[in-house]
């Protein structure tokens, strides 16, 4: 049996496997996705939780003007030496901590962000403060289902031979029905108006991309295209769901 990779998040290091970026990447496509089929990707947008770049460069790309708050310093340099000349500014803060300017933003997205803080309450009270009237605050999130618990709290951060993501990334106190955050985003005056949910194209694929980025048989930039995340309306989010809300007009 060959030695097991390090699990390292916002990692440069050869070899490491970061399991934060790997969801990222995985995601990017039904992010965007979201964004467009709701006409959400338009004028100043805020991301919490902008990790190493990902959906706020594809942000940007889709002509938003994007400032992106993570947590991890590390993250943050990542994210800014590959933004090049995109327009996106990279900032090292909490998302319970955010500070910037009131009724500034057009779109907030929460991004690896509702299933990390122990405070969602205060997250959701800072990104209200932050729209403009009119504005949407955007999410993904995981479900508190028991096929959520098997995916995040057993195969990726416990099993050894599945294992992406360091101990403790996730709880199950943190993990989030959608009744559950739709009351918070209500209790701070924001109206929910979807929520939908994605799935990767067949669960076996997901577990084969995993074993395939953990024995290095595939790069990061591989994982979308074998991972093949779909958006699924129509279907119960059982793992994992976009949504968003508005702030009155």
């Amino acid at each position: 049996m060959g030695t097991a990779p390090l699990i390292e998040l916002d990692s440069t290091r050869p070899g490491a496997v970061d399991g934060r970026r790997l969801r990222a990447v995985a995601f990017q496509d039904v992010r965007m996705a979201y964004l467009a089929e709701h006409r959400l990707a338009r004028g100043r947008a805020l991301v919490l939780g902008g990790g190493t770049g990902e959906l706020p460069h594809g942000m940007a790309r889709a002509g938003m003007d994007v400032t992106a708050l993570d947590p991890s310093p590390a993250a943050t340099r990542i994210a800014e030496a590959a933004a090049g000349d995109l327009a996106v500014v990279h900032r090292t803060a909490r998302a319970e901590d955010s500070d910037v300017p009131p009724a500034s933003f057009d779109l907030v997205y929460a991004a690896d962000t509702f299933e990390i803080t122990g405070d969602l309450d205060r997250v959701v009270e800072l990104a209200a403060r932050a729209l403009r009237p009119g504005g949407a605050l955007a999410y993904d999130t995981v479900n508190r289902t028991v096929p959520a618990k098997l995916v995040y709290l057993g195969a990726f951060q416990r099993l050894p031979w599945t294992r992406i993501m360091p101990p403790g990334r996730y709880a199950s106190a943190r993990l989030r029905r959608p009744s559950d955050v739709a009351a918070v985003l209500s209790r701070h005056g924001l109206h929910p108006e979807d929520v939908c949910g994605f799935k990767p194209a067949s669960a076996i694929g997901l577990v084969k991309t995993v074993l395939s980025r953990r024995r290095g048989a595939i790069g990061d930039a591989e994982v979308a295209a074998m991972a093949g995340f779909v958006l699924d309306p129509d279907g119960p989010p059982v793992v994992t769901y976009l949504g968003h809300a508005r702030k009155p007009a």
